[in-house]
């Protein structure tokens, strides 16, 4: 399983939200960098990056740090927030990521998904559904669409579409642990490679998602509060290449 440690980007600080809500959002870390060379140095291969100045407003503040991190950590940068656009998209991997994560956009315009996997192939984008009980949201998480998660997993599949992330909100940012149910029914509702979002709390966390067959999952409070030791949970997840 891959592991992906996370940093959140808002006005070019490191931060982390509570369930999404961006009144709730504090700085965890002092230098984005550092802190994605620090998972190098764990054993990580892969980050987990989120602009969410983007995926709340469209506008890209957080280039530069996405940048530094693609080209001097070490990782695969996966990127997400505001991706709306084949322009939005370019951009991205002009600043180095490996993959980009089309969320909101995937919801209101369906066609893009489809034309970016054609584009770029489908190792290169990952769709992000997240959802309050059950129901996918956008807009930062702030809107509802009305869509069961895992209808709208089916049709993002017949678009293509090879990766999936799926957060729950409720479970977002409150070491609480992940939402097995609802990972355990996306997968067997499509064949896509999932990604547990939300959650994670300990190395246990980790090792049930491994053991339910999940591609990959993202670390994100558990790392900067300490209750994850990431050199473990790499050696239990296994190769990260």
């Amino acid at each position: 399983m891959i592991l992906f440690p996370a940093i959140d980007l808002k006005d070019g600080r490191a931060v982390r939200l509570y369930q999404g809500d961006f009144s709730t959002a504090h700085q965890v870390a002092d230098d984005p960098l550092a802190t994605a060379r620090a998972f190098y140095d764990a054993g990580a291969r892969h980050i987990h990056m989120v602009d969410l100045d983007g995926a709340r407003s469209g506008e890209r503040r957080n280039g530069a740090i996405v940048r530094a991190v693609a080209e001097r950590s070490g990782l695969r940068v996966e990127l997400g927030g505001g991706i709306r656009s084949m322009a939005d998209l370019e951009e991205v991997f002009a600043l180095g990521a490996w993959r980009g994560v089309i969320g909101s956009a995937a919801v209101s315009d369906p066609g893009f998904v489809r034309a970016a996997v054609e584009r770029y192939g489908p190792d290169r984008i990952a769709v992000g559904i997240d959802a309050k009980d059950g129901v996918v949201r956008t807009a930062g998480w702030e809107r509802s669409s009305g869509l069961d998660y895992l209808d709208f997993a089916r049709q993002m599949e017949e678009l293509g579409v090879k990766f999936i992330i799926f957060t729950d909100i409720a479970a977002d940012g409150t070491l609480s642990g992940p939402s097995y149910g609802r990972l355990a029914a996306l997968q067997g509702a499509v064949g896509c490679r999932i990604t547990a979002s939300g959650g994670v709390s300990c190395n246990g966390d980790l090792e049930k998602l491994r053991d339910m067959g999940l591609y990959g999952a993202i670390i994100g409070k558990a790392w900067y509060a300490g209750t994850v030791d990431l050199p473990a949970a790499v050696k239990e997840a296994g190769e990260q290449c």
